[in-house]
């Protein structure tokens, strides 16, 4: 079990400079809201060797604690920061917002899916068989999305306005 550390000790260490904060989230959950001064190094890069540069005390954090936890375990004196971003929030302790939209490109990719199977085995049974074939097309979707971790309507979601990166700025802002 890696050693843990306190939200608010987290800010402290931020605001003196003393430490390297680092988001272990995945890019889509980073887009949404990020801790100012954080760097974004996703666990699967940590997994694979890519480690943090030495020289300051290495923070990890991710949505409620348990990869960053993993992460810890995997950087040598690395502390993690007990319960997430999500415990940050709580904490009453200031986000940047990344975008417009507060909800995750992969929960809009679930929308969309679950809208179109629904709303495809509706007008199948009730219009005509042939409207099966858009959950079909979906099932087909997300079996390919699942084999090789690629989700084409995902990509095509991130590129709507509501999802395009904000510029990043020096205050932040409290979500």
């Amino acid at each position: 079990m890696p050693n843990t550390i306190t939200p608010s000790e987290v800010q402290e260490h931020l605001t003196c400079g003393t430490c390297l904060l680092i988001d272990v989230r995945e890019a889509d959950e980073r887009m949404s809201e990020a801790i100012a001064g954080s760097i974004h190094l996703p666990l699967g890069r940590i997994k694979a060797g890519e480690l943090p540069p030495n020289g300051r005390q290495v923070i990890v954090h991710c949505k409620g604690g348990k990869r960053s936890d993993e992460a810890a375990s995997l950087v040598p004196g690395a502390l993690s920061m007990a319960g997430g971003i999500e415990a940050w929030r709580s904490a009453g302790l200031p986000t940047v917002a990344m975008r417009a939209s507060g909800m995750s490109v992969m929960r809009q990719a679930q929308l969309v899916i679950g809208t179109c199977v629904a709303a495809g085995t509706a007008l199948g049974a009730f219009v005509s068989p042939w409207f099966l074939v858009v959950p079909a097309f979906m099932g087909i979707g997300l079996a390919f999305a699942g084999a090789t971790g690629f989700c084409g309507l995902a990509v095509l979601m991130g590129k709507l306005p509501w999802n395009a990166p904000r510029p990043a700025t020096c205050c932040a802002v409290q979500r």
